[in-house]
């Protein structure tokens, strides 16, 4: 099973999730990354659980269009819209103190 490792708030949370999980997911039923991860609507249009990858962007997928239009420059400093993926390997992130701002309504 991989291992999520989530960095928020100078705080260090690590868990197991089962292979193929949406870490939104798991957390809107109350499990693990449960109430670490800070996330939105789950649909990738607030931008509520974007997240710097730290490890394991190798065996994340390509950014769909929903993560190019929501992040924009940003994918290339290493961000992920969470509520996108499905997580097959250990992983390693970072949530900003502050949610970021879809990338259209900054004016990227």
């Amino acid at each position: 099973m991989p291992v999520v490792v989530i960095h928020r708030e100078g705080q260090t949370h690590q868990g197991e999730v089962k292979d193929n999980s949406n870490l939104v997911v798991m957390a809107g039923i109350r499990q693990f990354p449960h109430p670490h991860l800070r996330y939105g609507c789950g649909m990738g249009k607030c931008c509520r659980c974007a997240s710097r990858v730290l490890k394991g962007a190798e065996h994340l997928p390509e950014p769909n269009w929903k993560e190019k239009k929501q992040l924009g420059p940003r994918l290339d400093e290493g961000y992920r819209l969470i509520c996108q993926l499905w997580i097959t390997h250990d992983l390693e992130l970072e949530q900003d103190k502050t949610p970021l701002t879809p990338a259209a309504a900054a004016g990227a």
